[in-house]
């Protein structure tokens, strides 16, 4: 199906601004913990691991970073902007994978050990986690090597499981909303379709978007 140019940059131009809104909501949520509260939202619920303080550093340390790495990431796609500032989107690049695969990542894994829902949500966790690291560190690969097509395929990946940080919310409020269902059950369903979706959304526009692009002229 082909889409006129108006049509793909109203669908771009809607997209940014739904993801700048829903950036804005995660923003309230990080500010809840500022200052440090071990007893604030999320943490209220936790009293059987928020004592330790391997969980703190972790916890802390993925929430501080996570919306500074879904802003980021957002600014890496507008073909524009790379045009203009290949200088800032290098920057902001580096700082989406260091932040990624030095702190958010491994934080968010010692948190999946921990995560409500039992072991079904654990372990959709623990492999979001693990993926989210391998992609971002294929990314930052391909990059480095000057594979830029190979690049652009592994960021979308990247981005798609650092976007679940909003979706698993929005399927959770969803689910809530039309099901009133437990709330650990919740936990087992949005654990795995908070990442699978957006991967899903991932590779369609990766085959649509990339694979099927016509080359640019030498």
């Amino acid at each position: 199906m082909m889409f006129s140019e108006g049509a793909k940059k109203t669908a771009l131009y809607t997209w940014y601004l739904l993801l700048v809104y829903f950036c804005y909501l995660m923003l309230l949520i990080t500010l809840q913990y500022i200052p440090v509260n071990l007893q604030a939202a999320f943490l209220s619920i936790k009293e059987d691991v928020v004592g330790r303080r391997y969980y703190q550093i972790a916890f802390f340390s993925h929430v501080y970073t996570s919306m500074l790495i879904l802003l980021a990431g957002m600014i890496q796609f507008p073909a524009q902007l790379r045009k203009s500032y290949p200088g800032f989107h290098r920057w902001f690049g580096r700082f989406y994978v260091a932040a990624i695969l030095f702190v958010a990542g491994p934080a968010g894994l010692v948190m999946s050990i921990h995560a409500n829902g039992g072991l079904t949500a654990q372990l959709a966790f623990s492999i979001l986690s693990i993926l989210w690291i391998l992609f971002t560190y294929k990314a930052f690969y391909a990059a480095y090597t000057g594979n830029i097509r190979a690049h652009k395929i592994w960021m979308y990946r990247s981005y798609a499981l650092t976007l679940s940080a909003l979706s698993l919310r929005l399927w959770k409020w969803l689910f809530v909303v039309l099901f009133e269902p437990r709330p650990m059950d919740v936990y087992q369903v949005v654990a795995w379709l908070g990442w699978l979706g957006n991967l899903l959304i991932a590779e369609l526009l990766i085959y649509y978007v990339i694979q099927n692009a016509k080359p640019a002229p030498q």
